[in-house]
């Protein structure tokens, strides 16, 4: 049995990074939201930065990929890492690389001195919460997250 292996994504990636997205949306039941492309990803994650992708892989097999970036937290006065996704592959779930992937995205916060690390999870996925919560992490239940975007986000000013 191969150990789970964690490493930083390669634009070689891109097509992998592109088909996890597709498969998170399927599984989170928003594939009508996905509006991304291998040229945009290419663009914000590579060129400009915006994000940082980990390949997960067991052997030379890609398994998954958590995408994360960093915020600030004016209070703490430092950064805290944000995980956007993780997607492991359903085959490969169950299987103790979920938590592995937490700990080593802890691990980095900890590295770049992190006041925090942070995630959402949607309402309905129970299985995800207490896996979460089994870890150790606390919903935030006095914080709601508001969002513009599309139309709102262009029009904001009305």
């Amino acid at each position: 049995m191969y150990e789970l292996s964690i490493r930083k994504a390669f634009i070689e990636d891109l097509t992998d990074i592109f088909l996890y997205i597709n498969e998170l949306a399927k599984f989170e039941k928003l594939e009508d939201k996905v509006n991304t492309s291998i040229e945009k990803l290419k663009t914000n994650i590579f060129d400009n930065n915006y994000a940082e992708v980990l390949m997960l892989e067991i052997g030379n097999k890609k398994i998954g990929f958590a995408l994360y970036f960093y915020t600030f937290s004016t209070f703490e006065g430092k950064p805290s890492l944000y995980l956007e996704d993780l997607f492991i592959l359903p085959k490969e779930r169950h299987k103790g690389y979920g938590k592995e992937t937490l700990v080593y995205l802890a691990d980095q916060a900890i590295k770049k001195g992190c006041a925090r690390f942070e995630w959402s999870c949607l309402n309905w996925n129970k299985k995800a919460i207490d896996f979460y919560l089994k870890f150790g992490a606390l919903p935030q239940e006095e914080w709601t997250l508001f969002r513009l975007e599309g139309d709102s986000l262009i029009g904001y000013k009305k």
